[in-house]
């Protein structure tokens, strides 16, 4: 494909000064959580235990699933997983085992079985009327664990987000669940997930939460284990603290982003919609401090995603090696289940990285290519380091502030493409 009178401008590798309070020994420190919520205490001896966990990439997941199951078995209770992800993995149960494996969750890793299923069993009903509904073989356990990280969630802002709560009602939830949520879009979100949550803490035998908080650099930073009458409370706290170590890109007007790859590992929606500032829900559920963006391209779909590209929508331009990737039903399914269509258009995509690139800096208007304000990063989740093009390194050298945050690592160089026109990574 041609494109008369377009280039790409020279780049400049930066790294990101952020915050990023790390626990180095997170193992030990989750123990002695365990311990100070009373662990040993709530289980007796030979009592089935449910450890719910879902399809996000927490950082040391695995490790922390075999902490919780090794002090499950220290207290006499006999621990097993369960998968708590919704729609997630094709809504089959091979296909949720499918995804815990992919994140290192397995018998072998963990030291206790995962025992998957569809089913559910309906606990309650909401306010107005909606059902309540919580997997069958948790409900019928003798206590319920459930893990998760605490973060700013992708579709909408509030008091609680994504985190424990959302987990319980949602993940437990499985596709019933998460449809009968869905279905009220905003206000499920808003309302009916804590009512809900509330319910299931009364309803069934949750005994723990494990809450993980992480840095800008995928490190835990806080590990907190949280007796049902604690979550509600110190959830809200944890998701200040999240939002407050959540790296950004740091400059306010965008003409292209490059994304390098998206991913259900990375975010629920592909790409965090709290970092390029695009949420399709509503006009008043936004992210006053992310970038305004005119195009965004994004190049693949990681292994991870197990061909679920939700989230594809939120991005201008693509490529046909993405697009190729893509599991059409895996897909449709959850962009279905959560009730917005949009997260699963696909936008044009182009042969190479090369030609994508071209055709987002084409689509940004009248502007001089060679002038164009260009931010390329790997992900969503990863925003230490990143590229910038010439026009943006000379706002860093006019700007205080960003030149106190951002740290020059080069001189600027041309992208390097290989012979099919894709990024030399």
């Amino acid at each position: 494909m041609q494109y008369p009178g377009a280039s790409i401008p020279k780049m400049i590798r930066v790294r990101q000064k952020i915050r990023a309070p790390k626990i180095d020994d997170y193992i030990s420190a989750l123990r002695r959580e365990l311990n100070k919520a009373g662990l040993r205490e709530k289980i007796k001896p030979g009592a089935k235990i449910a450890i719910a966990v879902g399809s996000r990439g927490i950082s040391h997941i695995a490790e922390i699933v075999a902490t919780v199951v090794d002090e499950v078995k220290r207290a006499g209770g006999e621990p097993f997983i369960v998968p708590a992800m919704g729609s997630h993995g094709g809504a089959t149960p091979e296909g949720q085992i499918a995804v815990l494996e992919s994140l290192g969750v397995t018998r072998e890793s963990v030291g206790a079985p995962v025992r998957a299923t569809m089913e559910v069993e309906e606990v309650g009903r909401l306010s107005n009327g909606a059902p309540v509904y919580v997997d069958r073989f948790a409900l019928n356990s003798d206590g319920i664990i459930v893990i998760n990280r605490i973060k700013p969630h992708t579709d909408f802002k509030g008091r609680i987000e994504s985190g424990l709560m959302k987990m319980m009602v949602i993940g437990l939830g499985k596709q019933k669940g998460a449809e009968v949520i869905h279905r009220y879009q905003l206000e499920g979100y808003h309302k009916l997930i804590p009512e809900a949550a509330r319910i299931i803490m009364e309803k069934a035998r949750i005994i723990l939460g494990v809450a993980v908080v992480e840095n800008a650099r995928h490190e835990i930073a806080v590990i907190r284990a949280l007796r049902p009458e604690e979550i509600e409370e110190e959830e809200a706290k944890l998701l200040e603290i999240a939002k407050d170590l959540m790296a950004r890109i740091p400059f306010k007007e965008i003409d292209v982003l490059i994304v390098d790859e998206m991913g259900k590992n990375i975010s629920g929606t592909g790409m965090d919609t709290n970092v390029i500032g695009r949420f399709w829900t509503s006009p008043e559920e936004y992210e006053p401090r992310a970038p305004k963006i005119k195009r965004i391209v994004v190049l693949d779909l990681t292994e991870e995603s197990n061909g679920n590209a939700v989230g594809i929508g939120l991005a201008d331009i693509t490529t046909e090696r993405l697009v190729s990737k893509i599991d059409f039903e895996e897909t449709f399914v959850n962009c279905f289940t959560s009730t917005w269509p949009e997260t699963a258009k696909i936008p044009p995509f182009l042969p190479n990285d090369r030609d994508a690139i071209l055709m987002a800096i084409r689509c940004c208007g009248p502007i001089d290519p060679q002038k164009a304000k260009i931010v390329r990063i790997k992900n969503t989740l990863e925003l230490e380091y990143m590229w910038i093009s010439e026009s943006l390194y000379e706002a860093v050298k006019r700007d205080k502030d960003l030149s106190e945050s951002l740290e020059i690592l080069g001189e600027p160089e041309e992208m390097q493409f290989d012979v099919l026109g894709n990024l030399a990574r």
